[in-house]
């Protein structure tokens, strides 16, 4: 089969930067979080990012797949070791720099997000590395890190089976998780490794259930690179139906809808971390109005500093991390929140560090990019003296190895 060379779509990237903003916003603590956390029904940034990243993974490396399977898993789990690289680092100014902080100044903002470290530094530690133990801001990229080490088997077993297997063994997964198989495979792991390290502490993401969201997103990137995108068949009436179904669950969010109609009153079923099954039919229907409006608003986002901020996205959600820890550290006594000048400090000061980590990161990679064009270029004027005098001669050769009957014809 033979797929077109994927190009980069400035638009995506404009689309992961406002998933940024948004993450950053909801997670810096003050009071903006309360607006941006979950504003239009039960859609959260971290499900559009890890969405988003896993159709722009296999938007990429589709075309790899049909072609050089080895080259796919070489490129894939480099890039997984590098992102594995950096959650180390993270952990390190986490278990060093914050974790003295907290012990030192006994903020319990801050000091509650390392307890477990605090109490059972070996343990926390060796889990750490092991992926196992995932303190809260840092379950992320262990997540990250998981899926897109499988993802060249992935990949390639849709090439060679196609993705009814696929789609249908994470639903089977997506379900099960739903009735306890995070508990199992954790107790299994604990008892196997030896590290009595408690379930909370293997970070808030139920990894069975967020699964769906990757492969459904792995899914659609590689329809999209073949140009078979599954949302572009979707008839009129659906589309209105889904926008319904959009408008109920912002009801429910907001509480419009009485007492019995609460994120509280329903419970696990639209849960977060586990993915419940009412939030499902809120991400479906939500995605299929989101690429009905595509053009809206991927034309509203597509602007700066969304770009660059997307096209460093791993650096800036690292630096993400850095600034809200440092606004945890600000919080005193019971207090949840910054408020006033220092809040908005809080937040010039992070928006300027990211945009400034992002643009850095963007200059390199453009740099990087001339450096080895001018060596490939550099490599083909080098070539053998040979080599282009015989790329210049076989093109008249060519009649003189015909037969006399066709060279007369």
């Amino acid at each position: 089969m033979h797929l077109p060379k994927p190009q980069r779509r400035p638009e995506l990237d404009a689309l992961r930067g406002l998933f940024l903003v948004w993450m950053t916003l909801t997670h810096l603590p003050t009071r903006f979080s309360d607006f941006v956390n979950q504003p239009i029904g039960f859609v959260s940034s971290a499900e559009g990012f890890v969405f988003l990243s896993a159709l722009l993974v296999s938007r990429v490396y589709m075309r790899q797949a049909h072609e050089d399977e080895s080259g796919l898993r070489t490129k894939l789990w480099r890039r997984s070791l590098k992102i594995y690289a950096y959650h180390l680092l993270m952990l390190a100014l986490a278990f060093t720099v914050a974790a003295a902080y907290a012990v030192t100044t006994h903020r319990a903002a801050i000091y509650n997000l390392l307890d477990f470290y605090i109490a059972h530094p070996f343990v926390a530690i060796i889990g750490s590395v092991l992926l196992l133990y995932c303190p809260p801001l840092l379950d992320i990229l262990p997540m990250y890190v998981i899926f897109l080490f499988f993802t060249p088997v992935i990949l390639s077993s849709a090439v060679r089976q196609g993705w009814g297997r696929i789609l249908a063994t994470s639903g089977v997964f997506w379900l099960f998780a739903q009735f306890g198989l995070r508990d199992l495979v954790h107790n299994i792991i604990v008892h196997v490794t030896h590290l009595p390290i408690p379930l909370q502490e293997t970070g808030a993401f139920n990894l069975f259930a967020w699964q769906a969201i990757w492969i459904v997103g792995l899914w659609l990137g590689a329809k999209s690179a073949m140009g078979d995108m599954p949302l572009r068949r979707i008839p009129g009436y659906v589309i209105a139906v889904c926008a319904l179904v959009c408008l109920f669950f912002i009801g429910i969010r907001h509480e419009w809808l009485g007492p019995h109609l609460t994120q509280q009153a329903l419970g696990m079923k639209l849960d977060k971390w586990q993915i419940g099954p009412l939030r499902v039919i809120n991400l479906v229907t939500f995605t299929i109005v989101f690429y009905w409006l595509r053009k809206y608003v991927l034309r509203a986002v597509s602007v700066e500093p969304f770009l660059t901020l997307g096209k460093a996205s791993l650096h800036v959600f690292c630096a993400h991390v850095f600034f809200v820890f440092v606004g945890l550290a600000l919080l005193y006594s019971d207090v949840p929140e910054l408020h006033g000048w220092p809040a908005l400090a809080l937040l010039a000061v992070t928006f300027a560090g990211l945009v400034l980590v992002a643009v850095r990161e963007v200059r390199k990679q453009r740099t990087a990019r001339i450096k080895s064009d001018a060596k490939k270029k550099e490599a083909s004027s080098q070539k053998p003296h040979s080599v282009q005098l015989r790329a210049a001669v076989e093109p008249l050769a060519v009649p003189l190895q015909k037969q006399p009957s066709e060279i007369c014809q």
